[in-house]
């Protein structure tokens, strides 16, 4: 079935097809085993003839960006993987301008766009790594601000045809959207809505924060950043709330690491999968590491946290090639 399929797919237009292809390259944490089937294309077009074909002939599919939150599976992946590589952007308007940006922009890239044009809105998520499209998917942000702030319109295909959605329709939610409950539907774009301001004074704002997170997260660190979501403190339990100090509380928001410390994350190892000794929410791959030992921390850090305080920490990472749920 997987030959007939490669045989299909390879004759798509503006694709590069590889079949037993390692997935750890493809992955912040540099881990992972193969795939049946990898496929890119910067085509939305042959992206969704390969999906489609992939598709009716009953293989799994699966969709990635740059990989930042990916944990693959020691065996790797029975099935096909896409990746969508589109990546232009531009200004579009007038006083109000905004942003037309595809769903294979890395976040970075579109960062340094928007602060060298002298348009606010974007400088605090400088050094979140991975792609526009993922960003959307779950709402990334940092120091108080998420990208749906700026989401005007979303382009996706759910798997018909081409639809569009504007900030209402897409649900945004702390780290959430409609798009991360609805995984058939693949961003192809998006317009952000955006404000003017001063080139100098957004770089020197972004430089300001990527020094700081550069320091926290390390560019070359094999990790997926914070490995679990915050807390809404208005979401915790009052008897659970009421133990939090209120100068760990940020914007709203209570940090997991601050319940991982309790538990004695900070240090945790488990062969090369070390939990880092200064922050107990980043997991990190100290050098060959594998799945089964990162599912292994991370699910026995979600007991700890169950067993003390009664509730479940939710990890911000996606799964793939595991059960559901993965588990070490």
């Amino acid at each position: 079935m997987v030959h007939a399929a490669t045989e299909y797919l390879s004759a798509v237009p503006q694709v590069v097809l590889r079949t037993d292809e390692p997935l750890a390259p493809y992955t912040r944490f540099g881990i992972g085993g193969p795939a049946d089937i990898y496929l890119e294309t910067p085509s939305p077009e042959a992206f969704t003839a390969a999906l489609r074909i992939a598709q009716e002939r009953g293989l799994e599919t699966v969709v990635i960006g740059g990989g930042t939150n990916l944990v693959v599976a020691d065996e790797g992946f029975r099935g096909v993987i896409l990746k969508l590589t589109n990546r232009q952007m531009r200004v579009e308007g007038g006083d109000a301008a905004s942003i037309y940006v595809e769903s294979g922009a890395t976040l970075q890239t579109l960062v340094d766009f928007a602060v060298d044009k002298g348009l606010r809105g974007l400088e605090t998520m400088t050094g979140i790594p991975g792609w526009t499209g993922a960003a959307i998917y779950g709402n990334a942000g940092a120091y108080g601000h998420s990208i749906e702030e700026r989401v005007r319109e979303v382009s996706f295909f759910d798997g018909t045809g081409l639809r569009s959605f504007n900030n209402a329709q897409c649900e945004f939610r702390y780290r959430e959207s409609i798009f991360k409950r609805h995984k058939e539907w693949i961003i192809f774009s998006a317009r952000l809505a955006m404000e003017r301001g001063d080139a100098a004074e957004l770089r020197a704002a972004a430089d300001k924060i990527l020094a700081v997170r550069n320091r926290k997260y390390p560019p070359t660190m094999k990790c997926a950043g914070s490995i679990f979501k915050n807390y809404l403190l208005a979401e915790l339990p009052a008897a659970v709330a009421a133990e939090v100090p209120p100068n760990v509380i940020i914007e709203g928001k209570v940090p997991s690491a601050w319940f991982l410390e309790q538990v004695g994350a900070k240090g945790m190892r488990k062969g090369d999968i070390h939990v880092a000794d200064y922050h107990a929410n980043l997991i990190y791959n100290a050098g060959h590491g594998t799945a089964r030992e990162l599912t292994g921390i991370i699910h026995e850090l979600k007991q700890r946290v169950e067993q003390r305080w009664g509730m479940p920490l939710e990890e911000e990472v996606q799964y793939i090639g595991f059960p559901s749920p993965a588990h070490a």
